[in-house]
């Protein structure tokens, strides 16, 4: 695979992922991962991402914070603030295809297994979350409420993600997704 071929960033984060999982985050080099992304070179990883970790994570926190915020800014106006974060969570889950389950898996495994990328996957979380919430207090929902629903959304986004990564794919993220947002919403009614 020549330099020049299209799609370096998506190359980098496989051969990454591969990489980790065969022989441990640890271990691997951002040279490897350049070389199994098709003889790039360390220069090109760094035009990329930060640094080793930020491989797995940074495109994604980006575009994901930004899917939910546009979403529930688009929300209709007499939205609640559950189905607005509804609406931000069906833009992020229908960008995840099936054939993304099975790297999901794998990204979940490699995560698990070291904890710079767990204290990483930590932040993202936050991160989301807090995009949520500044999304919401810009509709006019009102804290604790705007922390409250981003919590439980992204909380739902999470559990869902799990079960889906787990899964034969028979549901989508979206339709996982849903059924736990409303399994949490009835479990917040329940709490009085």
């Amino acid at each position: 695979m020549a330099r020049w071929e299209p799609n370096t960033r998506e190359r980098l984060v496989r051969a990454a992922l591969d990489l980790f999982t065969e022989q441990g985050y640890d271990a691997t080099t951002v040279s490897e991962i350049a070389e199994r992304a098709g003889g790039l070179t360390k220069m090109t990883f760094f035009r990329h991402f930060p640094d080793k970790r930020e491989v797995l994570f940074a495109a994604g926190q980006e575009i994901h914070s930004r899917l939910l915020a546009d979403a529930i800014a688009a929300a209709p106006a007499p939205a609640t603030p559950l189905e607005a974060v509804a609406a931000g969570l069906d833009a992020l889950t229908v960008t995840f295809s099936d054939d993304r389950r099975e790297l999901a898996g794998r990204l979940r495994t490699v995560i698990a297994a070291n904890g710079e990328l767990r204290e990483r996957a930590v932040f993202k979380r936050a991160g989301l979350t807090e995009a949520l919430r500044e999304a919401l207090e810009k509709r006019g929902v009102p804290d604790p409420a705007a922390s409250v629903a981003a919590e439980i959304g992204i909380g739902a986004y999470y559990r869902a993600f799990e079960r889906w990564a787990d899964s034969d794919g028979r549901q989508t993220l979206t339709e996982l997704t849903r059924q736990t947002l409303e399994q949490f919403r009835a479990a917040t009614a329940a709490l009085g």
